[in-house]
């Protein structure tokens, strides 16, 4: 969608100072861990032994941390591994993009739609776990080229079918998209069809989200019984009650949501209407996401990262959260409320040691989660920060 993202997302060479001694990808050691947690504050000490966290001592446990600020691996709770601005990509891409999410911080992955079958995936330990959504469903010539599977609406309850099968719990339905005879943003399906496929989603015990940009695709799909909305630009606040009311999530992706001014300037000689739109719902987004979060709406960080978006955002997508919410509420939305939302534990007593060590309290400055010093995955130490002098 758009154009491509300008931001920087390397990490580059952090300036920490910390005197413990890490060893990457060497074999699994126990771990020590000593510090506060972000999500209260409070003074915290942990141990890690085959893969799992423990709160009593283990013996021979190399102490990695002694005064950082621990949380969960963070989640981008909408992002395409497999999928660039052309369609599927090769393995060899898909592990770059895979390493990309894990060193900034994401050992939890929502993959909001790929063509790619990225299965493979589960069986390295050094990349992150990942939930499929399967392939974005769409209509013929009514999203973007090579990515979605494009059916017509008679056919649509048996491809929720299909890529149930394909996904692990999630469908991904293509709302709205430009209607090239309209000349604006519409929606893809009538409201029957897609309340059918909901149904039968649920009969076969998938959620199901959608990306929606415009007003009248998300009210109807929130009204069909819908379980996730991805961007939600065209909210109101009919629709945002209908949301708390329903326990329907959102995933604003809002890095991505910077892009329609671009999208906008790239239509308005052929579609001046959809144009407007577009700039129009950007103007407002702001508003309308706060809004959401205000009435209560859950909502979790995703970056939209693959098609023309890289990887590795995750921190950029928090900082921006942190503009409709509270520094609390932006975390949260990418690391515990993110992984108790997908049914993933947080740090907790024999759950997977996946984690992230920070120099700084990222809730008085979330640029510091930009820039972790130790990323613990499933137990292994993966990325360390830099020492500079």
């Amino acid at each position: 969608m758009g154009h491509p993202h300008s931001h920087a997302h390397g990490l580059g060479h952090d300036h920490v100072h910390h005197a413990e001694q890490v060893v990457l990808d060497g074999p699994a050691v126990p771990l020590h861990l000593v510090g506060r947690l972000v999500e209260t504050g409070e003074p915290v000490e942990f141990w890690v032994a085959d893969g799992r966290l423990h709160t009593e001592p283990v013996a021979d446990a190399q102490t990695v941390c002694s005064d950082g600020w621990i949380m969960p691996g963070l989640v981008d709770a909408h992002c395409h591994i497999g999928l660039d601005a052309h369609g599927e990509v090769d393995r060899d891409t898909t592990e770059r993009q895979a390493l990309d999410e894990r060193d900034a911080g994401v050992l939890l992955v929502r993959d909001a739609g790929s063509p790619a079958d990225t299965g493979w995936i589960d069986d390295r330990d050094d990349l992150p776990r990942v939930i499929r959504a399967g392939r974005h469903i769409a209509r013929p010539r009514r999203y973007i080229r090579n990515y979605a599977a494009e059916v017509e609406p008679d056919d649509l309850v048996a491809e929720v079918e299909r890529q149930v099968a394909r996904g692990d719990g999630w469908v991904k339905l293509v709302g709205d998209w430009i209607d090239r005879d309209l000349g604006d943003l519409a929606p893809l399906w009538e409201p029957e069809v897609a309340r059918a496929a909901i149904s039968r989603a649920h009969e076969l015990g998938a959620k199901v989200t959608a990306h929606c940009f415009g007003e009248e695709s998300v009210a109807q799909l929130v009204e069909a019984g819908i379980d996730g909305i991805e961007h939600g630009t065209g909210m109101d606040e009919s629709v945002i009650d209908l949301m708390v009311a329903n326990q329907v999530a959102l995933v604003p992706t809002m890095v991505n949501l910077e892009n329609f001014p671009g999208i906008a300037d790239s239509a308005q000689d052929k579609f001046p209407r959809y144009a407007a739109h577009m700039r129009d719902l950007h103007q407002r987004r702001l508003q309308t996401l706060r809004l959401a979060r205000e009435a209560g709406v859950a909502i979790f960080a995703g970056t939209d990262a693959g098609g023309v978006l890289p990887h590795g955002l995750v921190g950029q997508e928090v900082e921006r959260l942190g503009t409709i919410g509270d520094a609390d509420f932006a975390l949260g939305a990418a690391s515990w409320r993110a992984r108790a939302w997908l049914g993933r534990p947080g740090l907790e007593p024999g759950a997977p040691a996946d984690l992230v060590v920070l120099d700084e309290d990222p809730r008085a400055n979330l640029a510091v989660l930009r820039h972790p010093r130790l990323v613990v995955l499933r137990g292994r130490v993966v990325r360390a920060a830099t020492v500079s002098s």
